[in-house]
Parts: structure tokens; sequence; C-alpha cells
């Protein structure tokens, strides 16, 4: 296929990004993604702000799809001030996987942004990041109850022994919250 062909389809992808209809702008994404070029990620972080979430999360897919040549423009991301991007770029980011990542999401746990901070413990448990061992036992204290879950889990899904005293502690303390010591002792379970 000539230059022009791929430069004009990519053109008419990007302008379904902006169509009125949600479908339409998930399709686009999804092929974006498909294609792998790097021309199509300044689109699809933009995307990640999009009103519908499910453009978002395949914006994420297919950045993520796409993988490296993702990476600097989604760290960049973080540094800004939406929650959206911040959240869906952290996503991306954990499932591209690239080693470069883990300072990015470990800074990402001190956001301002719950959602962010959540969504950042979430990635760092999944990719089993031990260098955030100590960072995620600091996030039990977060203010928000969906941060200390989402960091109850992490630390289970990593399985490091540091965490056992501190998610025991945390998990005596939170008394009436049925759902946390569930989550707790679950992750404890997982280090056993």
């Amino acid at each position: 296929m000539d230059e022009t062909l791929k430069s004009v389809e990519y053109e008419t992808l990007i302008e379904k990004l902006l169509d009125t209809d949600p479908k339409v702008r998930k399709d686009a994404a999804a092929a974006l993604g498909s294609s792998g070029s790097e021309m199509a990620v300044k689109p699809l972080i933009k995307a990640l702000d999009d009103a519908n979430p499910d453009v978002r999360f395949q914006a994420s897919k297919s950045l993520a799809e796409i993988g490296k040549p993702a990476v600097k423009p989604l760290i960049n991301a973080l540094k800004g001030e939406e929650g959206n991007i911040k959240r869906y770029a952290t996503f991306a980011l954990k499932n591209i996987g690239d080693e470069n990542v883990f300072e990015h999401l470990i800074k990402a746990l001190t956001d301002d942004d719950w959602s962010v901070r959540k969504t950042s413990a979430k990635s760092l448990g999944e990719m089993g990041s031990t260098e955030a061992v100590e960072l995620l036992i600091e996030a039990l204290k977060d203010e928000d109850w969906g941060v200390r879950l989402a960091v109850a889990k992490a630390l289970g899904d990593i399985g490091d022994e540091r965490a056992i005293d501190p998610l025991k502690k945390t998990r005596r303390a939170a008394k009436g919250d049925k759902e946390f010591k569930k989550v707790a002792t679950k992750a404890l379970k997982k280090m056993a």
C-alpha cells in the first residue's frame, strides 16, 4: 500500500475519533491500535479523555498495543492535570510493561487524584513491582477507602513479606470495615 493511501486512512480514523457516535470512536481507536503506527499515539492520548468510558478504555488498550512508541507520551500525560487521561495512561503503561514505567507508576501513587492513585496501586500489583512495596505500605494510610483496598490487593499480588505486618496492623485498625478486612486477609493468605 502506498504512503499517501496510508496517510489518508489514518486521517480518516483520526477524524472518526471525533464522531458523535461512541461506537464509531471506539472502533476507530481499536483500528488505530491495530495499525501499530506511532502517528496514532497523540490522537489516542487525546481520546483518553473521551466522554465515553468504553472509548477511553479502548484508547488505552490501543496505546498499549502500539507499545514502546507510546511510553514517553503516556509518561508525559501522567504529568498533566486531567484525571481521566492520567488514569487511563496508567492503565496503558501497565499493559505495555516497559521497565521504564515503574518509577512513573510509583510517582502516581502520590497523585492528588484518588482514582490515579488507585489505578497506579492496582497496576503496580499486577506488574509484581517489588520496588513499590515500601510506598504501597505507606499508601495503606491513604485517605481514600478505594485506594486502600487497591493497595492491600496490590501488596497481596506482589507477595513481598515486608507487607505482612503493616497489612495485619491496618486490618486490625479497620474496625467495622468488613470489605477491607476481607481484601487484607486474602492478600495475607497469598503471602503465607
